[in-house]
């Protein structure tokens, strides 16, 4: 599998991460409903027999569980990936989450970090959400000394706009940057894209595939049936009118895909890998079956008639949500 360098960082990633969000599972505000702690197991070494070589994760993913979960699948692997998680978020008795991010919390989440996932040095640590902003510098302050200690190698970021990212750099370089990047979510092609290459920041784009939505096997039956603890069900690219608009958009990807014998997941993520200033995908998966689909994608290289047939179908799909 293809390997790129992380920005200015001695890291070198494969071009897809397993992402360990969804196998956090139910019973938190951002879950994704049941999961098997077995199956979830299963995914993330079938992730490394296929050549994956880092897995990215969160404190707050099912408040724990997810970090839990990587730290029981390493004991079953010869060779230890390298490991991303996240730190900046709270959670509150009936589950719901609020921003964390004060110097002692930042501190203090990346010891129990390191506890839950069985590691004496974590390869990337990101705060999780710029929020609450005013508190941004004082928690990259607390990232630095954190390097500084040898308890992190590295320290990034997720969510953080192109003036967030401006104010922080200040203080110390940032090694990455994990923003929403898919065919549905295009905004840091922007700015922030550009300046991350200039800068030798590392971008690693969550959620290519929609959030399974460009799965090519989502259907309107599928959102139905979604439970109240999985947090697709509130938003608005599950529900009407734009679930339909989005998944004719599927329907307009799966010619392309059929045309490679590929799949619209491993359309959608070498959509995403096709521009030079994303270093890797990060793609989610609950069983493994899943990422034995998805890894094959980060070695497609599109050809310039297939971004342009797409560049029409999105123009097509932003046209009617605009009309929404």
């Amino acid at each position: 599998m293809q390997t790129m360098r992380l920005g200015s960082t001695d890291l070198e990633l494969t071009r897809i991460g397993l992402g360990t969000w969804a196998i956090g599972g139910g019973g938190w505000e951002y879950g994704w409903g049941p999961q098997d702690d077995r199956d979830s197991i299963l995914t993330v070494i079938r992730a490394v027999e296929l050549g994956i070589n880092w897995l990215d994760t969160a404190a707050i993913y099912g408040l724990g569980h997810s970090e839990e979960i990587v730290r029981k699948a390493l004991k079953e692997l010869r060779h230890r990936p390298l490991l991303a998680t996240k730190c900046g978020r709270g959670a509150r008795p009936d589950g719901t989450i609020f921003p964390n991010l004060n110097r002692k919390t930042v501190l203090a989440e990346c010891d129990a970090s390191l506890k839950r996932l069985g590691v004496g040095v974590i390869d990337l640590y990101q705060i999780h959400w710029p929020e609450p902003d005013e508190k941004i510098e004082e928690a990259w302050e607390s990232m630095a000394r954190l390097k500084e200690q040898g308890k992190v190698r590295h320290i990034g970021v997720s969510n953080f706009s192109l003036q967030q990212l401006k104010r922080i750099a200040q203080i110390h370089p940032v090694a990455s940057l994990q923003p929403p990047y898919s065919m549905l979510r295009r905004d840091v092609e922007k700015e922030v894209l550009a300046y991350c290459e200039a800068q030798g920041i590392g971008v690693l784009a969550y959620s290519p595939i929609g959030r399974g939505l460009l799965t090519g096997k989502w259907t309107k039956e599928r959102s139905a049936t979604l439970t109240d603890d999985d947090h697709r069900r509130r938003m608005p690219d599950f529900n009407e009118p734009g679930l339909s608009i989005n998944l004719e958009l599927v329907e307009g990807l799966r010619a392309i895909a059929s045309r490679y014998d590929r799949s619209v997941a491993e359309l959608a993520i070498a959509w995403v890998l096709r521009n030079d200033s994303v270093t890797a995908a990060i793609v989610g998966g609950r069983r493994p079956d899943q990422i034995g689909e998805t890894a094959l994608a980060g070695d497609w290289r599109l050809s310039d008639d297939d971004i342009d047939e797409i560049n029409s179908l999105l123009e097509r799909r932003d046209n009617k949500m605009a009309k929404v």
